[in-house]
Formats: C-alpha cells, sequence, structure tokens
C-alpha cells in the first residue's frame, strides 16, 4: 500500500488528521502487519485521471480492548504522476469509538475530549512503529 503514494502525499481521517507521505506509509505497514484479522472492502464510487471516490469498510478487532469494528470510510482522493497525492478519509467516530471502546465510546465517542485521546494514543503508536522501523533499519 505504502508505494500507491506520492512522495509529497498527504493523508487525513478523525484519527490521523495531518500526516506526510512517510507517516502514512508507516500506517498502512503497522496496520498490516499488527492486524491478523483485518479485513477491507471498497466501492469505487467515481474516479478519474485526477482522482476518486471510495466507500471502504475496514473489519478488525481493536487490539486496546479486543472489541470487534466494523468502520464504513469515505476517502477521496486525488492523483498526481500516478500516485495518490492527498486523501481525506470520513468516518464516524462516535460509531467508531462505541464498537471500538465499548461503554466509554457510547457515552463520550461524540466528544473532543474522547476524540483527543484516541488520536493522541494513535500517535504514539505511529511514532513507536516509525521508531522501530528506523532502528531494524539501521541495524540491517
Amino acid at each position: 500500500m505504502g508505494a500507491c503514494y506520492h512522495p509529497e502525499a498527504r493523508f487525513s481521517d478523525p484519527v490521523f488528521p495531518d500526516l506526510d507521505a512517510a507517516q502514512v506509509r508507516a500506517i498502512w505497514k503497522m496496520l498490516l502487519s499488527n492486524d491478523t484479522d483485518l479485513c477491507i472492502s471498497f466501492t469505487v464510487l467515481h474516479e478519474d485521471q485526477k482522482g476518486g471516490h471510495v466507500r471502504w469498510e475496514a473489519f478488525y478487532t481493536f487490539s486496546r480492548t479486543g472489541r470487534k469494528v466494523h468502520n464504513v470510510i469515505d476517502s477521496r482522493f486525488t492523483i498526481k504522476d500516478g500516485l495518490i497525492h492527498t486523501q481525506h478519509d470520513r468516518f464516524s467516530m462516535w460509531k467508531w469509538s462505541r464498537q471500538a471502546l465499548g461503554i466509554q465510546g457510547l457515552v463520550l465517542g461524540w466528544t473532543p475530549l474522547l476524540r483527543d485521546k484516541v488520536r493522541g494514543m494513535a500517535a504514539a503508536g505511529l511514532l513507536r512503529a516509525m521508531a522501530a522501523e528506523s532502528t531494524a533499519a539501521s541495524k540491517g
């Protein structure tokens, strides 16, 4: 998946609001190597040479809680040099959080407090994954 992104790529979604190309590549590597039960399906709603609009669905177990998640994502892309240049994903944080976090997500999933906490945990996980990758690359 990382090879699909332009060197100047930008990505955003409710959990990761502003990632550069290296970060989005690391996200995909982290997702595809850590979640043994991740399953993704998609429907192309629009496509042309400039970009596209896709609805994709991710089914997985959220590792922190062991809870099953079915996340429906609306994704819009722009293309540059045949690669994804920008990607903006939208999904309901409240729906996601009530699945992933249970009662805490049900009660607080719509609040900026919980959104910011999830963002902070996700950003820390991304930094750890990127640091581990960098360490592994320097040893190899």
